[in-house]
């Protein structure tokens, strides 16, 4: 069995999906309708602007979405449906990417609900008073009373499970900062404020969070064509009102990505392939559960091997 995964924020580069773009028609297509839903031409960014205009919260959501429909397109014209996968997943706004892959959302609204996503959570707090901080070595019960220890009044929360040996909290900065000298006290390896504009999946973001539930109750969500293994469940879900319910919840709620990974590996699934930019995600499924095999596909040549394997 198979599960298509779909990363977050922190794999953007400038240049992404073009060669998609200007080796699959379907591809290019994609980046068209994203421009058209936002009404600019976001693939110029993407393709040649600056990289800290393109890592902006609000311009890296819909792009990191653009490039990984992108791929999902480029399979498609080599044969590979999104019926191949048991599962999707995505790791933050990459959940938007599974369920616009997987039908439940359309491409245009999906961009447009991203846009508005980025903007509110980058609204949610002033710059410089939220921090995220990459704890690495210790586990996620560890770190998640360390983020209690630290908080000391002030919010400071396990934000990202991402695999066992990395976990990110998020929070006011200064309780992140005291969360990162507990935790170099308690034997982790490193522990490192995150280069982001905004405190991520912690309680801060509870205005974004209103911000989602009014955008979503105004697009339609169908019933995805695969299963989504939810960020803040980490298992499956297929029923639309859920879906909606949790893409709220999930922007203060913790994303569950070791447990999910966990969860499909229990389901059956042996091979996980990473569509869209970058391979962060292939590196923490593999650190998650060895047995399992972790594939990216983000360039034409991805997407010819990877439709050649999955055709034999």
């Amino acid at each position: 069995m198979r599960a298509f995964v779909f990363p977050g924020q922190g794999a953007q580069t400038i240049g992404m999906g073009r060669a998609l773009a200007d080796a699959y028609p379907a591809a290019k297509a994609i980046f068209d309708e994203v421009d058209d839903a936002l009404g600019e031409n976001l693939s110029g960014l993407i393709w040649e602007g600056d990289i800290a205009e393109l890592t902006l919260t609000r311009n890296a959501q819909p792009a990191l979405m653009a490039t990984s429909l992108a791929a999902m397109r480029a399979l498609e014209a080599e044969g590979v449906t999104i019926s191949a996968a048991s599962y999707v997943a995505g790791h933050s706004l990459g959940e938007y990417s599974a369920l616009a892959a997987a039908g439940a959302l359309t491409v245009a609204d999906t961009a447009r609900l991203l846009r508005v996503r980025g903007t509110a959570m980058q609204d949610a707090v002033p710059v410089g008073v939220g921090a995220m901080a990459a704890i690495l070595g210790l586990d996620f019960a560890t770190v998640a009373e360390i983020a209690i220890e630290a908080a000391q009044g002030e919010v400071c929360q396990a934000a990202n499970d991402n695999d066992p040996g990395q976990v990110v909290v998020s929070g006011h900065k200064a309780a992140v900062e005291r969360a990162t000298a507990i935790a170099k006290e308690k034997g982790a390896k490193r522990a490192l404020l995150l280069p982001v504009s905004a405190p991520f999946h912690c309680s801060l973001m509870a205005p974004a969070a209103a911000v989602m539930a009014e955008a979503l109750d105004d697009v339609e969500i169908k019933t995805p064509s695969v299963p989504l293994v939810a960020n803040v469940e980490a298992s499956s879900v297929t029923d639309p009102a859920a879906i909606r319910s949790l893409l709220v919840e999930q922007v203060t709620g913790s994303v569950r990505w070791r447990e999910s990974v966990a969860y499909m590996a229990t389901k059956g699934v042996t091979e996980v392939f990473e569509i869209g930019a970058g391979k962060a995600l292939c590196g923490m499924v593999k650190r998650i559960d060895r047995s399992l095999t972790a594939t990216a596909v983000g360039t034409p040549e991805d997407v010819v091997a990877v439709a050649a394997a999955l055709k034999d």
